[in-house]
């Protein structure tokens, strides 16, 4: 069965409808939040890269290297293969992103028939790469491809936004929080933009910590 796919505000909107009407809480979570962002990204191979580029480093330093990447010309599949090391070096990419980089190149993947791909083909088809785990495959599937019942449990931000939310006694782990999310079918994505804008208010009301 082919993904719902949402491609504009009216499509969020129809899916935080749902979840208010038939949860009080996310009705209460969507009161304070106010209307949820679109949050929709190209898709491709550069999206994933940039995905790479990022892991486990600040958002100030991926910005610096994917600058310098841009630069030297070095986001696209082909140029990337043909890259040798120490030009990706170059762009302060460590040993393992440039390896993880090459084989996401060397993939080869359809992007275009992704898109009409269900959710869980598309996470089995991006999770054979090297570096890109259930985590990254599944905010790909939420933002770049925008599929309305996806989630991603393994997000620490969904995790706690969940705790806070839901009064739960601890932050619940990615397979308790998986099986929280079926409930929110078909609009798991629509539950995770309310969850994610609900930590972000919900923090700001009790001090970052």
């Amino acid at each position: 069965m082919k993904a719902r796919i949402i491609t504009c505000d009216a499509d969020v909107a129809e899916g935080a409808a749902h979840l208010a009407a038939t949860d009080t809480r996310f009705a209460e979570a969507l009161r304070l939040t106010g209307p949820l962002p679109l949050r929709r990204r190209k898709d491709g191979f550069e999206e994933l890269l940039a995905a790479i580029v990022s892991q486990q480093i600040s958002v100030a330093a991926a910005n610096g290297i994917w600058r310098r990447m841009k630069a030297a010309k070095l986001t696209g599949p082909r140029k990337v293969r043909w890259a040798t090391e120490d030009d990706l070096r170059a762009c302060s990419l460590s040993r393992q992103k440039v390896r993880y980089a090459k084989a996401l190149a060397e993939a080869r993947i359809d992007y275009r028939a992704l898109r009409e791909a269900p959710t869980e083909e598309v996470v089995a088809t991006l999770t054979q790469v090297p570096g890109i785990g259930i985590w990254t495959a599944e905010i790909y599937a939420m933002f770049s491809l925008g599929h309305a019942d996806v989630f991603a449990p393994g997000d620490l931000a969904l995790q706690e936004g969940a705790r806070l939310l839901f009064d739960l006694p601890e932050r619940p782990k990615e397979r308790a929080l998986r099986q929280m999310a079926e409930e929110w079918s078909p609009w798991r994505a629509v539950a995770a933009r309310t969850l994610w804008a609900y930590y972000r208010v919900a923090k700001q009301r009790e001090g970052v910590r």
